[in-house]
């Protein structure tokens, strides 16, 4: 199993990924309680996927039937060069490819490259846009700690990764989990956060995140209340993480696909707001930007063009 671990730790790194953690598959029992309170209190705002296939966010038997270990892998997409923050600003995970279909066709090649080791085992791929409770199994990986702000952190390399699962039928050697916090008395993230999302005891209400309203939420006007509190933010947010003190061990990823797209680092707000639909879809078709869609972008350029000039 050490062996068959080991290799599967260096395929990762071969693959892109930074860090690989194994953890013993089993019902999340803690997290279920956790994440159906959370639920009942409507912390989720208009996210209704997050309610549903309650069972298989916290069962991964349910996801891989014979589910034995669950291989969480980060990837950095922490960017070398960062956006003028004149313009409106964007999530950094969004410069590049869209990381869902990046990352996807790593998570096809790594299973691909276990069964030559091993055999026809049985294996799925998971990276967000499926019911997973990523931090929950980076946690229990060893691959850091949740922050005040709901990320994962790693001691050595801060917060910006993308979590990809890999659910397998195999035993393997498993790491121990990660116990200690070091966030400590900071607070940084929570003092900084304009819209008093990040709540005590490491809770987030996504319903007051920037980038629910500027992603998720698919209505067609922002509500009223949240005026003046985006902080120039079109898609996304990065603001609990570029205060946190850990970033600052974050070094600047070398996956070619998450390369700018040079329009996301140059456009200022008179040029997002004459770019026409077909451009749109023409400049990022593989870019994160359009799950917000064309409408979606226009809407929060409007919403932080009005924030600006009152």
């Amino acid at each position: 199993m050490i062996h068959l671990s080991s290799f599967i730790k260096q395929t990762a790194l071969e693959l892109g990924f930074d860090l690989c953690g194994i953890a013993k598959a089993m019902r999340l029992d803690d997290d279920a309680k956790r994440l159906e309170q959370w639920l009942h209190r409507g912390m989720h705002g208009k996210m209704d996927y997050m309610a549903n296939h309650f069972e298989l966010r916290v069962d991964p038997g349910k996801l891989v039937p014979g589910a034995k270990s669950v291989i969480t892998l980060l990837h950095n997409y922490y960017p070398e060069t960062i956006a003028n923050p004149d313009n409106p600003k964007i999530s950094k995970y969004a410069y590049g490819k869209d990381y869902h279909e990046v990352i996807r066709n790593k998570l096809n090649e790594f299973l691909f490259r276990i069964r030559e080791q091993v055999g026809n085992i049985v294996g799925r791929g998971f990276v967000d846009s499926a019911p997973v409770l990523e931090r929950s199994w980076a946690l229990r990986s060893g691959l850091g700690w949740i922050g005040k702000n709901g990320n994962l952190i790693h001691k050595k390399q801060g917060s910006y990764f993308f979590i990809a699962s890999l659910i397998i039928d195999l035993e393997l050697d498993y790491d121990l989990p990660h116990h200690t916090d070091h966030c400590g008395t900071c607070t940084r993230c929570i003092d900084a956060c304009p819209t008093q999302a990040i709540l005590p005891n490491k809770e987030i209400n996504g319903s007051q995140c920037i980038s629910y309203f500027t992603i998720e939420l698919k209505d067609a006007l922002i509500p009223q209340n949240m005026k003046g509190q985006f902080d120039n933010w079109m898609f996304g947010c990065d603001i609990c993480q570029d205060v946190c003190p850990w970033n600052r061990f974050s070094k600047p990823h070398s996956e070619p696909a998450f390369q700018p797209i040079p329009a996301l680092l140059e456009y200022d707000m008179e040029q997002w707001e004459m770019l026409t639909e077909e451009s749109f879809k023409e400049i990022f078709r593989h870019s994160p930007l359009k799950r917000t869609g064309f409408n979606g972008i226009q809407r929060n350029l409007r919403f932080i063009q009005t924030d600006s000039h009152e």
